[in-house]
């Protein structure tokens, strides 16, 4: 009798140059078979696995509120703060040790002007006022009886990446260059519906969102983003929003550089005209090299950042492996993100992990054949909306590298031969 033939496994198309694999080989089941390829020592996986010591004494009790891992100490933010200060400065998101598209509220990245304040809610209140029909006064307890609406949003600092404006590339890694972006399910009042009650002057054309920290964070934002999809945020991510992010209660504005989305909400006022505050004239806008300056950029551009490999993620043994990261855009949704593994030479489509929302981070994924030779790694992001994100080389050329702001262009990983990935410019 004759025996059935196992199937021949076919070696995964080539979608780029460079070892680049065709995206759909994570749609099937030949990865899992692709992967097993580089287990170490199969023969030792049948043996009985030994029962380790946690297995033969009972757990921990129960605690009020759940902590990470005792051994997952790495994944924790880094923080810098201004010389001189105690409170003034930035704690960034690990991304290149976190998966999915949200970010756990303590890795949540902060950017702070003079600390964080210790609010009572009690004592906290939202006026609304300027040019409306009739002013009002909001507890918390009060804004809590409004219906509420939940939405997925990025927050990005538009200050995040900066360091790509500099000559030579920073040898750092995500964390450090990337790390003023996070992502979470913001639950709260919608903003229109507090203005609608106040009643809106037909003058009036923007507000003035003011916070109640000790620096009086103020911007100036369009009528029409505050009547659209601005949100008075109570909840980040099913509790209520940590200090760090705006206590008892924070400004969403979605697809907004970080710094409109006013922490601590304690004053809208409608006005004719934008207010010029410090906080938008001294700082957030962008100088160009004829010394002139774009103000009221405020959308943040579609970017994408490879997170695996990135540096300090030593590549192992050459075989299989998953180009991850990720992308966003404030015009809209992530249409496309390619992937390439030579340096921009040949480009590939890579997988988009659901949900794919606007104004939210998208999860990408690409399989790649590292053949254990030198390789250079780029994602490039395409919104809905036709924008395409440019080369650092283009954005530079086109707006000067005296910005500091909404850098969004091309990052690059280096991969030597032997594994250390490092920030290259290609």
């Amino acid at each position: 009798m004759r025996k059935n033939k196992r199937p021949r496994r076919s070696e995964p198309e080539q979608a780029a140059g460079n070892g680049v694999l065709d995206r759909r080989l994570f749609l099937t089941g030949s990865a899992v078979a692709i992967a097993s390829a580089a287990l170490p020592d199969k023969a030792r996986a049948a043996e009985p696995l030994p029962v380790q010591p946690w297995m033969k004494t009972p757990g921990a009790p129960f605690t009020p509120y759940g902590q990470p891992s005792k051994y997952a100490n790495k994944v924790a933010r880094v923080v810098s703060s201004i010389p001189g200060t105690t409170g003034t400065g930035t704690s960034r998101t690990p991304h290149h040790l976190l998966d999915g598209m949200i970010t756990p509220n303590g890795l949540h990245f902060e950017r702070h002007h003079n600390g964080v304040p210790d609010i009572n809610p009690e004592a906290h209140r939202l006026l609304i006022h300027g040019l409306v029909n009739r002013p009002l006064v909001f507890t918390l307890e009060a804004l809590m009886r409004y219906p509420m609406e939940s939405r997925i949003a990025f927050i990005e600092c538009a200050g995040n990446s900066a360091l790509l404006y500099q000559k030579e590339p920073a040898q750092l890694g995500v964390q450090p260059i990337h790390g003023l972006l996070s992502c979470a399910e913001w639950t709260g009042v919608r903003l229109a519906t507090l203005l609608e009650e106040a009643g809106v002057d037909p003058r009036a054309q923007w507000i003035l969102a003011e916070g109640a920290d000790s620096a009086g964070m103020s911007r100036s934002v369009p009528l029409a983003k505050a009547m659209g999809d601005a949100l008075i945020a109570i909840y980040q991510n099913g509790e209520p929003v940590r200090p760090s992010n705006g206590y008892p209660m924070r400004l969403l504005l979605p697809g907004y550089e970080g710094n409109m989305n006013v922490k601590w909400l304690r004053r809208i006022k409608l006005t004719e005209a934008p207010t010029m505050t410090k906080d938008e004239t001294s700082k957030y806008t962008i100088l160009q090299n004829d010394g002139k300056s774009l103000q009221f950029c405020f959308t943040q551009e579609a970017k994408s950042v490879i997170t695996r490999p990135s540096p300090g993620l030593t590549m192992g043994a050459p075989g299989l492996y998953e180009i991850t990261g990720l992308a966003w855009s404030g015009y809209g949704k992530i249409a496309k993100v390619e992937v390439s593994a030579d340096g921009g030479a040949s480009w590939a489509l890579a997988a988009l992990q659901e949900p794919v929302l606007p104004m939210a981070v998208t999860r990408f994924r690409s399989p790649w054949r590292w053949d254990g030779g030198p390789a250079t790694l780029q994602s490039r992001a395409t919104d809905d909306s036709g924008y395409v994100q440019p080369s650092r080389a283009k954005l530079i050329a086109d707006r000067g590298a005296r910005g500091n702001y909404h850098f969004n262009g091309i990052a690059s990983w280096g991969v030597a031969q032997g594994g250390e990935v490092k920030h290259v410019y290609a």
